[in-house]
């Protein structure tokens, strides 16, 4: 079993933000798969569900970002799960629009959401799925920048990248993060090319 976690900041003034691509990723699994529906629990929206035998819960943390470790904590304890048992989908400025990258473990590079789960988890050694949001150039524009609505011309890309990890999601479930950056890589080239 493992624990997904998307993060984002709860209410719908936040929605569309670029900063809640890690909920807009969760929530397209939840819907493509039919997990359940969303219950509160932990301080977050738990959702329980199976991807090719293997069962997987979401969560998403209803406690502001940089708060978003208590809810995975809370949760990742009730069901006596590792750290190495969580999967973070998250917004990340170093990498390009419309870019995905798994890593596991590292620092948490200023992003407050993953600083909050390194302390409550009790380190760094977790799944963190990269979704690129791009740079705005300058570190006084981050805040505003990630706190901003996804532009118009943007949301096709996020549409592709969010689509294609609920299909290969899972990958995810069976630990194996190469093939799932291989197929979801693919399938966004593929879909952008038309195909």
């Amino acid at each position: 079993m493992r624990l997904l976690a998307g993060l984002g900041n709860p209410g719908n003034q936040y929605a569309d933000n670029r900063h809640n691509i890690g909920f807009m990723a969760v929530d397209e699994i939840i819907r493509r798969h039919l997990f359940t529906p969303d219950r509160p629990r932990f301080s977050g929206l738990v959702s329980e569900g199976s991807i090719d035998g293997e069962k997987l819960i979401i969560i998403k943390p209803q406690t502001y970002m940089n708060e978003s470790g208590r809810a995975i904590g809370e949760a990742l304890r009730y069901y006596k799960l590792d750290p190495s048992d969580l999967i973070v989908f998250h917004d990340e400025l170093d990498l390009a629009p419309g870019r995905m990258r798994v890593k596991i473990g590292g620092g948490h590079a200023g992003h407050n959401g993953l600083r909050s789960i390194i302390s409550h988890v009790g380190g760094p050694d977790f799944v963190r799925v990269r979704l690129g949001i791009g740079h705005p150039g300058d570190k006084d524009r981050v805040v505003p920048y990630v706190l901003s609505d996804f532009a118009k011309s943007e949301w096709p890309w996020v549409d592709d990248l969010c689509e294609a990890m609920a299909a290969h999601a899972g990958d995810l479930g069976r630990g194996d993060w190469t093939r799932f950056m291989t197929n979801v890589a693919q399938s966004v080239s593929k879909s952008r090319a038309g195909g």
